[in-house]
């Protein structure tokens, strides 16, 4: 397995404190972790149904238009604790023990599935009776990468669903929403389980989306772009953007507030959450937003239209006998096998220099993503929203640094290049000592490269154009015994601190998120002072003796990489 496959972490599904906690696992390398969901709990509570108004509301997606079709019946089966009416039909949710209520399987747009393989989503059509299911919808079709072999085995292209935790069904409460974008490099991963954290229990109302992935997610094709109107690729944005106005629509009809909402997401949820502040089509859908080791780029240049074409005139080759550029060679994609679809787009070559990111190369397809990301913040032109960014200490090694670090520095950093290697101290010896937080020369410079240096640049950019910007450096992992990782933040996010572990070796990164979320400032009296990037770029960086402000994150190389 290449070394940048360790970007496929994510939150996923292993219980071990008591309920609701969740205990993080080494992925196949030893190195890196998953974050597993604990279990829902038990003996609900039996409140008062409430009144089963039905509000129809138009679909402002602007994506693909409705069909009006017949309303198909659900099959009975187990009954709802509680009903909430929303745009389409009537949907049963489950009322827990500690007074909150949990809806799954939710339905935010048409299977996009036949013909709709590689379509906007499309409305949900109307359904009769009471939809309720107790168990989570499976996640999008994927491939199995060793880490998460229960959610590919169980995947499925009909996969566009949401869950919804809330303390309150009120109209009237007017809960932050929380909005959580799954990691898994955009091509696995699932929504299960999220809802099931500690965080649900804050008084916010906690929503996960699921999103297509791999090729479903993120192909283009001369015949797709053809077909609709000049653009192609991007289709799980598009996804996630559908799955917003859904909740725009609905979610006050579980105690949210449509006015308050936060998306946040980890490794390519966070990437994902970066491409909706570029993109003019998610403008208004969201109030704040919070990436987790995750940026617009991920470091990577930006692939063209013309280029993710080309990856899809490739697939084509290898399923139909037609011209590999021809509408007769997309319906042929369109009928074949899903999962061999998705292990063959696995193996395209992008024009990157970790082949194994694939998915996380930003498309600029024309439609969701007009211009590159780096364009749209340099000008200024991306959401007006608060932002929390960071990173670990640790995170993901790329293949060409693996493979020959000075080679690397070489080709990334041409002219530049004396100049990183003395940052590094790699010109005067080869083989300079690991740092205790950061690790060795190689993962100091993959991480700088991909994700710590993209950050700050991110900040900067937000603060340029006058939003504030929050920005961090998470240096210990919730096992004392591990170094930080790529996904050590998820722990600190969803779980309260275990009884028995000190305060300093435990960030209270919920806090500050659930604050965040409530007012757009992290900060509130209890806390340790979290100062936004301002003038002098300062970070948050949580120790293991606890947390403090620092200026300029590293600064020398970072000002070489200009670049989200």
């Amino acid at each position: 397995m290449k070394a940048g496959l360790a970007g496929l972490c994510l939150l996923a599904a292993l219980a071990a404190f008591p309920v609701f906690a969740q205990q993080p696992m080494r992925g196949g390398d030893g190195r890196y972790r998953m974050v597993l969901p604990g279990k829902a709990p038990s003996k609900p509570v039996q409140p008062a149904l409430p009144p089963p108004v039905i509000r129809s509301a138009p679909s402002e997606s602007g994506l693909v238009a409705p069909k009006v079709e017949t309303p198909a019946p659900i099959p009975a089966g187990p009954q709802p604790d509680v009903i909430v009416p929303v745009t389409g039909g009537q949907l049963g949710g489950e009322a827990w023990q500690d007074g909150t209520f949990a809806f799954k399987a939710v339905p935010f747009a048409k299977p996009p599935v036949g013909d709709l393989r590689w379509t906007a989503p499309q409305d949900v059509p109307a359904w009769q009776g009471v939809r309720f299911s107790k168990t989570s919808a499976p996640g999008c079709l994927q491939a199995d990468y060793g880490w998460q072999t229960k959610i590919s085995q169980a995947s499925s292209e009909d996969c566009l669903y949401l869950e919804i935790r809330t303390p309150s069904l009120s109209h009237e409460a007017k809960k932050p929403v929380m909005v959580f974008f799954h990691g898994g490099a955009n091509r696995a991963g699932a929504g299960e389980g999220t809802i099931s954290s500690g965080l649900g229990r804050r008084d916010v109302v906690i929503v996960t989306l699921q999103y297509r992935l791999g090729v479903f997610g993120f192909l283009s094709h001369p015949a797709l772009t053809a077909e609709q109107g000049g653009a192609s690729g991007n289709y799980a944005l598009m996804d996630q953007i559908k799955a917003l106005q859904w909740l725009r629509d609905n979610i006050a009809r579980f105690g949210g507030d449509p006015e308050n909402v936060t998306i946040f997401g980890h490794s390519a949820g966070g990437q994902d959450v970066g491409l909706m502040l570029a993109s003019p089509l998610a403008r208004g859908l969201f109030q704040k937003a919070i990436k987790e080791s995750g940026t617009p780029q991920f470091g990577f240049a930006p692939r063209t239209l013309a280029q993710n074409e080309a990856l899809g005139i490739r697939l084509a080759e290898q399923f139909s006998n037609d011209p590999a550029d021809s509408a007769r060679a997309l319906a042929d994609l369109r009928q074949a096998p899903a999962l061999a679809l998705q292990q063959a787009g696995d193996k395209l070559s992008p024009p990157m220099e970790d082949a194994s990111f694939i998915w996380d190369q930003a498309t600029i397809d024309g439609h969701v993503l007009p211009k590159s990301p780096a364009e749209i913040f340099r000008a200024g032109e991306g959401a007006k929203v608060p932002l929390i960014i960071g990173v670990s200490a640790r995170e993901l090694m790329l293949a060409d640094v693996s493979a020959s670090l000075y080679g690397a520095i070489a080709t990334r950093f041409g002219e530049d290049r004396s100049k990183v290697l003395r940052f590094y101290k790699l010109d005067i010896d080869k083989t300079p000592k690991s740092d205790p937080v950061l690790g060795d020369a190689a993962m100091q410079l993959s991480t700088d490269l991909m994700l710590r240096c993209p950050a700050d640049w991110m900040a900067r950019q937000m603060t340029a154009a006058g939003q504030a910007a929050w920005l961090y450096q998470l240096d210990i992992d919730a096992d004392p015994k591990a170094d930080v990782h790529h996904g050590s933040e998820l722990n600190f996010v969803f779980n309260d601190r275990p009884e028995g572990v000190k305060k300093d070796r435990w960030p209270t990164l919920m806090d500050y998120w659930v604050q965040f979320a409530k007012t757009g400032d992290p900060n509130r009296k209890g806390l340790n002072d979290w100062k936004s990037y301002g003038r002098k770029g300062r970070y948050i960086e949580f120790t293991r003796k606890g947390s403090r402000m620092e200026d300029d994150m590293r600064a020398d190389i970072c000002a070489l990489l200009d670049r989200p």
